[in-house]
């Protein structure tokens, strides 16, 4: 009789050496490369896996106990990393995190980057290296969407400079902050990418009675302003992903000291 694990709780696996511990081990488990440690490993999957599988069974020997248990335990197809691997056994290089370590791989093979070389499967700092290219990816993604939002915006151009187009060039600036509004629908797409909110998404150049403005500093964006039409009144001011800037307040108290300008484009067009 054997007591079976559950293949979707991992809480229910039991080792059976803390329910009996006298242990034997027959020959071939010994050969394979077990040494009387599991590494955190069931004993079944482990015997199981470096008897009939021959890069479990390396894996071990090579004290690649890290990845040995990131295999076992998700049973991905191993073969598309074994290269990989390999340069890292021949260099001396224990991969800490079978997961990261993957990912990374996934990363360098989508930058073109050699996964045959010790220099970028080897790193130092695994941590470091991975979020390196996580962090490279999502630039490239960034700049994907942004390309794809710009598209998107072609199509209502012409609207937002029919509903807008007479506050085009209002811009104001107390010598440090500058504050002017976006004149383009292309203009909201990167607005809405690089703070990281719903300007673009949200379709606000559509947005009859709502004035958008941009406040920089030295060119580099703090926080996306809705002015009410109806108002006269800043409706919101948001930094990135949402959150108010140290400008905040500085930001709502030019905006409306300068309303003005807004009125006067108002009365013009009226």
């Amino acid at each position: 009789m054997e007591v079976r694990k559950n293949q979707e709780l991992r809480a229910y696996d039991i080792a059976p050496i803390c329910t009996y511990p006298r242990q034997r081990f027959i020959p071939e488990v010994k050969r394979n490369g077990f040494k009387g440690e599991y590494h955190n490993i069931l004993p079944y999957d482990l015997f199981k896996a470096i008897l009939t599988d021959s890069r479990a069974e390396t894996l071990l020997k090579a004290g690649q106990y890290p990845m040995l248990r990131h295999y076992l335990r998700y049973s991905f197809n191993i073969g598309e990393y074994w290269a990989s691997i390999k340069i890292c056994i021949r260099n001396g290089y224990t991969i800490a995190d079978g997961s990261m370590w993957r990912d990374m791989i996934e990363l360098l093979r989508h930058f073109g980057k050699d996964t045959n070389s010790p220099k970028y499967v080897c790193p130092q700092d695994l941590n470091a290296e991975h979020d390196k290219w996580v962090e490279k990816r999502n630039r490239q993604r960034e700049r994907q969407q942004l390309r794809e939002r710009q598209q998107e915006a072609k199509k209502h151009e012409k609207e937002y400079r029919r509903l807008k187009g007479k506050f085009f060039g209002i811009a104001f600036t107390d010598g440090t902050l500058s504050i002017r509004v976006l004149e383009s629908v292309a203009e909201f797409a990167e607005e809405g990418t690089k703070m990281r909110h719903c300007v673009w998404s949200n379709s606000y150049y559509l947005k009859k009675h709502s004035l958008i403005l941009s406040a920089t500093i030295d060119g580099v964006r703090i926080e996306t302003i809705e002015v009410s039409l109806k108002t006269f009144k800043v409706v919101q001011s948001r930094g990135v992903c949402n959150q108010n800037t140290e400008y905040h307040d500085r930001i709502i108290n030019l905006v409306d000291s300068n309303m003005n300008l807004i009125r006067k484009r108002m009365r013009k067009s009226a």
